[in-house]
């Protein structure tokens, strides 16, 4: 027996979920707004379609096609390539946005966030949906790009707010309207429930939110783990997730990973880009003062054929020195002569606070400070004058080969239009703008 999900007819809570359209092409758009209403597509420098606006999706282009094939599916399609910085620029500048209009606002991603709005009605002196219009159209005048909005009492349903209409969306899901946005979505479409549980979802007859959200709560508790409890409590309405608001200060892993064209079949090259991954990481794990216990490295091949594997280290360490030697030797036992690859991988697991390190009798503690000491100079060289001050002569080569060659290697305009006093690692947060006079 079954019973239908909970009427809400107020507002225990209000959440808001901003998600930017189709975000990279769209700042491609509004810095050079010659290119509005034309097929836009980022990615040139890798080969394949990073991001593509609505115009070029709607001829078909979808995200990791080649660029061999966009010029087959759309030749009037504009490549260029990806500017990841001018990108992050105008995130920060929206998330500022939409911080005049709540204190409460989690960066989910580059181009994502929640907004928690309970209890704004009486400083804004209207309802909820007016309050999501304002931030909408403040977001869409200053930054000149289109975002799509949902607002509901929980994440989940504010998410699915937010991708019900898009592009430039503004969908309000109060409580006793819930059944309505559930009742022809797919259960698999719902955020946190991927095509594994969708299937075994299935089993059940269960093939829609509605249908999930409507299983008794006895039948969930027995048949699905915590997380999925928490979404099936979150579609009837109630908020289990909160709002974020706190940059995130603490992991459990970090990962670094770095595609490259053309693929290499040179082993040199290929080692010294996994090295780069290493440094990375283990610049991110000494930032939040984690030292990692086990170090995972994998190697993707030209034709996505993935080897990897963990090795467990001898004491916990965020030094790239003490990592060198497990380092190379999975990465002997992994590559394979005459493949080409694409992209390497490192992750730091097993983090632990550095604090809580111990040394044993047979550790050298003096050579161990020693190279505390060199790490902090370093960090401190690379602060001033930039990431890659300094660094480790394996991943040299790194520099030294191109990348991204021929037609593809073409710098984003950011890259190549500096400001007075900028160089290439030091640049104003601006983006640079092309202003008709």
């Amino acid at each position: 027996m079954t019973t239908p999900p909970i009427t809400i007819r107020s507002w225990p809570r209000a959440i808001l979920h901003l998600d930017a359209d189709a975000f990279f092409a769209s700042c491609e758009q509004a810095v050079h707004p010659e290119l509005r209403g034309r097929p836009v597509i980022t990615g040139k420098e890798r080969g394949i379609v990073a991001a593509a606006s609505y115009e070029a999706k709607a001829k078909g282009i979808t995200r990791g096609v080649s660029l061999h094939d966009v010029k087959k599916i759309c030749p009037d399609a504009v490549i260029v390539p990806s500017d990841y910085e001018t990108y992050s620029l105008f995130s920060v500048r929206m998330f500022e946005i939409l911080r005049r209009f709540s204190p409460d606002v989690e960066e989910y991603s580059i181009d994502e966030a929640f907004v928690d709005l309970t209890g704004l009605r009486r400083s804004f002196h209207g309802p909820y949906g007016e309050i999501a219009k304002k931030m909408q159209e403040t977001v869409e005048r200053e930054l000149g790009i289109t975002v799509s909005v949902g607002v509901s009492l929980s994440k989940v349903l504010a998410k699915i707010g937010s991708k019900h209409n898009k592009p430039h969306g503004l969908t309000i899901i109060p409580g006793r309207d819930i059944h309505l946005y559930l009742e022809k979505l797919p259960v698999e479409k719902v955020w946190g429930i991927g095509p594994n549980t969708a299937a075994f979802l299935g089993k059940f007859g269960i093939a829609t939110a509605l249908q999930f959200a409507r299983k008794d709560e006895q039948s969930i508790q027995k048949h699905l783990s915590k997380p999925y409890r928490e979404i099936w409590h979150e579609l009837n309405g109630r908020s289990v997730y909160p709002v974020v608001a706190e940059s995130k200060s603490s992991y459990q892993s970090i990962s670094k990973t770095k595609t490259f064209t053309p693929p290499s079949g040179d082993e040199t090259f290929v080692f010294a880009q996994l090295s780069k991954n290493l440094e990375n990481a283990c610049i991110k794990a000494r930032r939040y003062k984690l030292s990692a216990t086990r170090l995972i490295l994998f190697l993707r091949t030209q034709e996505f054929r993935d080897a990897g594997l963990e090795m467990k280290l001898d004491r916990p360490t965020a030094y790239p020195v003490d990592l060198f030697g497990p380092l190379r030797e999975g990465f002997k036992r992994i590559y394979r002569a005459g493949d080409r690859y694409r992209q390497t991988g490192v992750v730091l697991s097993g983090l632990v606070p550095e604090t809580t390190v111990q040394y044993t009798l047979f550790d050298n503690t003096a050579k161990i400070e020693k190279f505390s000491k060199i790490y902090r100079a370093v960090d401190q060289v690379s602060e001033k004058f930039g990431k890659y001050a300094v660094h480790h002569a394996s991943s040299l080569p790194t520099k030294l080969q191109t990348q991204h060659e021929g037609e593809r290697g073409d710098a984003p305009q950011r890259k190549t239009d500096l400001f007075k006093g900028e160089n290439k690692r030091q640049r104003l947060g601006l983006p640079v703008l092309k202003v008709k006079v």
